[in-house]
């Protein structure tokens, strides 16, 4: 809430409702050793990868633009990045590039710690005056298009995390009540979805559930787009805290 509050009282004047920008996106690709297993992925992938993100954004007016892949041999980091890690600290103090807009993009294993388990993490726009060097998307590998992660292999994890580095939230936010994940034009939900649970409905009156949404949790299969409200805050958030004319 102190965050929403915040927001509004910096919140730019909107741009054009066509506006459009490009971001640049550097991946870091930290591996354990030179197999796929280890994180080496290829960077045939990573093109796959910024191919999904780009038409999967279509609809907002943002698209990306790979500038570098850089490739950081650590079976620690791979390992043991989490977030608030010592190996996250020191992995982006040493490789993040770019200003308050590039989108940098970490893959690694989160196989042990905090991070085991997690298909990815963000930073929120409003983060970065503060924590500059924090800032970007951890993202384990096995979840780009193409690989053998069950229910994750399109490329959506990334879409999703994106999503949160440009300031939106989980559709289910906030459960049934109050202000949600602060778009009009996502329908309430009580709690996160997975699989694909066709008209599945946990909040009475406030309609269907997103399971579409990118910014739910379903599988990548499942996962359709945006709204246009959700475009309109992402925009909102991009002007206010990156820097981005849109």
């Amino acid at each position: 809430m102190s965050a929403e509050r915040r927001f509004q009282s910096q919140r730019l004047p909107a741009e054009s409702e066509n506006a459009t920008a490009t971001l640049d996106v550097y991946f870091h690709v930290v591996y354990a050793n030179e197999t796929y297993e280890g994180g080496y992925v290829p960077d045939s992938q990573i093109h796959d990868q910024v191919k999904v993100l780009n038409q999967d954004y279509n609809s907002t007016g943002i698209s990306f633009n790979l500038v570098n892949i850089s490739r950081i041999q650590s079976e620690d980091m791979f390992l043991r990045v989490a977030p608030d890690s010592e190996q996250e600290a020191g992995l982006k103090k040493v490789f993040r590039h770019g200003n308050a807009s590039a989108l940098n993009v970490y893959t690694v294993g989160l196989a042990e710690g905090d991070g085991q388990g997690l298909l990815g993490y963000a930073t929120f726009p409003m983060d970065f005056a503060e924590k500059p060097l924090n800032d970007g998307v951890v993202l384990l590998y096995s979840t780009m298009p193409g690989s053998s992660q069950p229910k994750y292999n399109l490329g959506r994890t990334l879409v999703h995390e994106s999503g949160h580095w440009m300031g939106l939230y989980h559709t289910f936010q906030g459960g049934c009540t109050g202000s949600g994940d602060e778009v009009d034009d996502t329908p309430p939900e009580e709690s996160a979805a997975y699989g694909c649970p066709e008209k599945r409905d946990t909040c009475p009156g406030g309609g269907p559930d997103p399971i579409h949404n990118f910014m739910d949790y379903t599988d990548d299969s499942c996962m359709t787009g945006f709204t246009k409200g959700q475009a309109k805050r992402l925009k909102a958030q991009l002007r206010t805290y990156r820097g981005v004319d849109v």
